[in-house]
């Protein structure tokens, strides 16, 4: 109640309006690139209220729209971020003509396929991402080689790949075809390049990944490079507390 009287931290406010996660938002302030009310914003305690001003490098940052989730089937070859100093095609640059402004739940790697997760809500993202959500994400994976039954098993006790603890990965024998295996594997916590690099450290390299599913969300049938919005109710419905 106190936090309602007094407003919404800035960050929060940015982060809701699909401008930047609350992080990156309190570099955006300190930065000295946001205004409240055309005055500096020098700290991130600070509070906006209904009529309130926020610029952003001088331009105006539109009310926070209420939170919307879509699907999008990444392709191989993009990179799941808004600007690549190494000038490689972005997901952002390849989304469908339409869409808001998003940001992405996590990434998907350059040459990885699969569910990416969209939202205009900074806050939302934040929240899926942590690993107490405990949503299962699932792949299905293909690796040179054929899997052997201790190999599973050291995937289902956790590893460590140098120096880095990797949780439990519960993997199994989709098929296999000539000197490849297919596997469909599941984790809860999603490491950077997780899967890729506990795969090598078995010997056994990724040729292809696809990401299948994210906690309840599905990719189903969803064509690559298209996207498409998760019904509100839905929404609601698989994130309890997320509100209208």
């Amino acid at each position: 109640m106190v936090e309602e009287a007094r407003g919404e931290r800035i960050a929060k406010f940015l982060s809701r309006a699909g401008i930047a996660s609350r992080r990156d938002a309190e570099v955006m302030i300190a930065a000295g690139r946001i205004r409240l009310n055309n005055e500096p914003v020098t700290h991130p305690a600070v509070f906006v209220k209904d009529g309130d001003m926020v610029l952003l490098d001088g331009k105006p940052v539109s009310e926070p729209e209420r939170t919307r989730l879509w699907r999008y089937h990444k392709p191989d070859g993009l990179v799941t971020t808004h600007k690549d100093p190494e000038g490689r095609p972005t997901v952002f640059e390849h989304l469908p003509p339409g869409l808001p402004r998003v940001i992405s739940i996590g990434r998907l790697d350059l040459t990885s396929e699969g569910l990416l997760l969209l939202t205009n809500d900074g806050a939302l993202s934040r929240q899926l991402e942590l690993p107490e959500t405990g949503w299962l994400r699932r792949y299905r994976v293909r690796v040179h080689g054929g899997v052997a039954p201790e190999k599973l098993k050291r995937l289902a006790d956790g590893m460590v790949v140098d120096g880095t603890r990797f949780g439990p990965i519960e993997g199994a024998i989709d098929s296999v075809q000539r000197a490849n295996t297919w596997l469909s594997v599941s984790l809860r916590e999603g490491k950077n390049r997780e899967i890729r690099r506990v795969m090598e450290a078995l010997s056994l390299p990724v040729t292809r990944l696809i990401r299948v599913a994210y906690g309840p969300f599905q990719l189903g049938n969803l064509a690559s490079g298209a996207a498409e919005e998760v019904n509100g109710k839905i929404l609601r419905e698989q994130v309890p507390g997320l509100g209208k």
